[in-house]
This record gives C-alpha cells, sequence and structure tokens, in this order.
C-alpha cells in the first residue's frame, strides 16, 4: 500500500486506537458504561505506543509498518484486558 500523504497510515492508527479502547471497555462488566475521557486517554496512551512501533519498527515498507502497529495495538489492548480480569 503507498500512500499519498505520509499523514494517513498515522490517521489510520488514531482511528483503530479508538476502535481498540472502545472495544476495551465495552467488554468490561460496568454498569454504568465506559466515561468518554478515559476511552480517549487509554486511546492516547495505545496510539502513542504504536506510533512509537511504527516510526522505530524494523519493517521499512508501508503496508508491513502499518500492520505490524495495528498489531501492537491489539495486542497490547488484548493484554490489558487479560490483565485486569
Amino acid at each position: 500500500m503507498n500512500f499519498k500523504s505520509k499523514k494517513t497510515g498515522l490517521l489510520i492508527l488514531g482511528i483503530t486506537s479508538l476502535v481498540c479502547s472502545r472495544a476495551f471497555f465495552a467488554f468490561l462488566n460496568d454498569p454504568e458504561g465506559p466515561n468518554l475521557l478515559i476511552v480517549v486517554v487509554l486511546a492516547a496512551v495505545v496510539y502513542l505506543l504504536s506510533v512509537a512501533a511504527y516510526s522505530f519498527g524494523p519493517v521499512s515498507t508501508g503496508f508491513k509498518r502499518l500492520m505490524l502497529a495495528i498489531f501492537v495495538q491489539i495486542l497490547l489492548v488484548s493484554g490489558l484486558s487479560f490483565f485486569l480480569k
């Protein structure tokens, strides 16, 4: 995948971090539901860690770098879910 802009990959990572964060809090047994502020803060943490993997990862091509960063996001959220239950 050849992006026309360098910011396209970062935008995709931002959207997937919000989705992963929302999914994490949706699977918790909270009767009030997730707080929007907490979802956004977790999404920001997930986003920053995935941007680090995206920027400094060992893979050089665009699509593989993006998939590595998305995999890091999913792994991070599933690990948090596993350790918090």
